[in-house]
């Protein structure tokens, strides 16, 4: 069964983990100092049991608890990413998506920093 957030597409898994998968659409993401940086933010969050990041179809998936308002947790989650300069696809233009671009830069570094050590 999918869900749509705006150009948002979210799988539903059935697996006995009762776990919910959702994969989102992201703007900048570059390598794998982007990858760290989505990974190790995202894995903080409430209600995010793990998240994955593929560089090159600029996605990322999700694992929620299923006991979760699904909807708050998503807009948590694109805050997050906005925050960091990769917006969900299609979410900003103009100056904003510059200034994202210009973030995810940051987000990049320190991401490239903490995979180093």
């Amino acid at each position: 069964m999918g869900l749509f957030f705006g150009h948002t597409v979210a799988r539903l898994t059935t697996a006995m983990e009762k776990k919910m998968s959702i994969v989102i659409a992201v703007e900048n993401i570059k390598c794998g100092g982007c990858a760290n940086s989505i990974k190790q933010k995202l894995n903080a969050l409430p209600g995010v049991t793990e998240a994955t990041v593929d560089i090159e179809s600029g996605s990322v998936a999700l694992k929620l608890e299923e006991e979760i308002d699904q909807l708050q947790v998503m807009s948590v989650v694109e805050d997050k990413l906005l925050a960091m300069g990769y917006p969900k696809v299609g979410s900003v233009e103009g100056l904003k998506a510059a200034g994202a671009k210009a973030k995810s830069f940051v987000s990049c570094a320190v991401g490239k920093m903490s995979d180093s050590e």
